[in-house]
């Protein structure tokens, strides 16, 4: 089992960046797979990023591809998901997640068994 604790969440105006981190406990994180994703108010938790056990493979929502950066440091038990050329529209409560298995759903929910309590993230226009 894995417990996961997010923070760096806060209030930025658009165009700014942010770095959110992930950190989480136990001595077998290497062996999850880690994702990123977010929920808007009134609607549904959608993924953003996904990355490998070792960090090798990551794999981007479109809506995020070419501004957020998601990476891991297995020596600290800790995801990263950095955010640059933030909008509006990226205005979330971010959560982390973990799952065992690196699979073609990665983008689903219920590919996840664990999951952190999420922090703020807004963007002024």
């Amino acid at each position: 089992q894995v417990h996961l604790v997010e923070s760096g969440g806060g209030l930025v105006q658009a165009g700014g960046s942010l770095r959110l981190s992930c950190a989480a406990s136990g001595r077998t994180f290497s062996r999850y797979v880690m994702g990123w994703f977010r929920q808007a108010p009134g609607k549904e938790r959608e993924f953003v990023a996904r990355i490998s056990w070792g960090g090798a493979a990551t794999s981007y929502a479109d809506s995020v591809k070419g501004r957020f950066t998601i990476s891991r440091d297995n020596a600290k038990n800790t995801v990263y998901l950095q955010m640059n050329s933030l909008k509006p529209e990226d205005t979330a409560v971010y959560y982390c997640a973990a799952t065992r298995d690196y699979s073609d759903t990665y983008y689903e929910i219920r590919s996840y068994n664990y999951w952190g309590q999420g922090t703020q993230v807004t963007v002024s226009s």
